[in-house]
């Protein structure tokens, strides 16, 4: 109950940091956001304190979820800071924002991730539009890549998920039966292929499809700061997610695969899987 409780108050201050760190942001929303951070805090108690979860996938498999959360933690953080120095700069935002600047100079080349969200966020030709766009982009995407080497690191280094005991596909992998759909290797690997295919191309494919609904439909989506930080977080944390979900299931299926072999050789009280 502790544990749950206390990642229920961590998702509420995330979603209720920009609108804390932004000066003027919440003015006119703070009902709302006040409803969305409860809203969140709710479920993510409800699912951690339960015995069986619903949704939330790895609950008992760190660091699965604690570098998703901490991924976009920092990330909403970082943002909401980098555009507060434009408003009300002190000496760490600013250090913050010189470090973007380099950053964003740094990955933003032709046809990259960066570049394309410039491209459809950026307001018209605004030098500064532009400059602003680059340098939260450049710290968001760093970010997601680090948190992706960190996680591949405790794959390679911590023996995930396997290094605190037998993994529980019923708990871990809640919407995930595995007694029905054929064979559960051929399965996971399909979902970790799919997954990994999504997560490379989403950075790419989601400016385009921000920068078409801006010219369809007349949307203005940087309308105000915070909008521009969820639009840029979730720009950055949802390929993340999906490329770790698909390396940790295409991990399972591997795993599958060598606990057949071991039972073939040493018998079923080997294995580290529980159904």
């Amino acid at each position: 109950m502790t544990g749950a409780a206390s990642r229920a108050v961590l998702v509420a201050v995330l979603i209720a940091m920009p609108g804390l760190i932004l000066p003027g942001s919440a003015e006119g929303n703070t009902d709302f956001i006040l409803l969305l951070a409860l809203f969140a805090a709710g479920f993510v108690f409800v699912e951690y304190a339960s015995v069986s979860p619903s949704l939330v996938e790895f609950r008992e498999a760190p660091p699965f979820n604690r570098t998703r959360f901490f991924a976009l933690f920092l990330t909403v953080l970082t943002v909401s800071l980098i555009l507060r120095d434009i408003q009300a700069p002190s000496a760490t935002t600013g250090v913050l924002f010189g470090l973007g600047i380099g950053l964003g100079e740094v990955m933003d080349f032709a046809y990259s991730p960066v570049r394309l969200l410039v491209v459809a966020l950026a307001s018209g030709d605004s030098p500064e539009s532009i400059y602003i766009i680059r340098t939260v982009a450049g710290v968001a995407f760093s970010i997601s890549l680090a948190s992706l080497a960190l996680f591949l690191a405790a794959l390679r280094l911590g023996d995930w998920p396997v290094r605190s005991g037998a993994f529980n596909v019923w708990i871990n992998l809640p919407t995930f039966d595995p007694t029905t759909g054929g064979d559960i290797v051929d399965r996971l690997q399909g979902d970790g292929r799919l997954n990994i295919g999504m997560g490379i191309c989403l950075p790419f494919l989601l400016p385009v499809a921000l920068h078409l609904s801006e010219a369809i439909f007349g949307l203005v989506l940087t309308t105000s700061a915070q909008a521009l930080v969820w639009i840029v977080a979730g720009w950055s944390f949802v390929p993340l997610s999906l490329l770790m979900r698909g390396i940790a299931m295409t991990r399972l299926a591997n795993m599958i695969v060598s606990q057949r072999r071991r039972d073939a050789i040493e018998g079923p009280e080997a294995r580290i899987f529980a159904l």
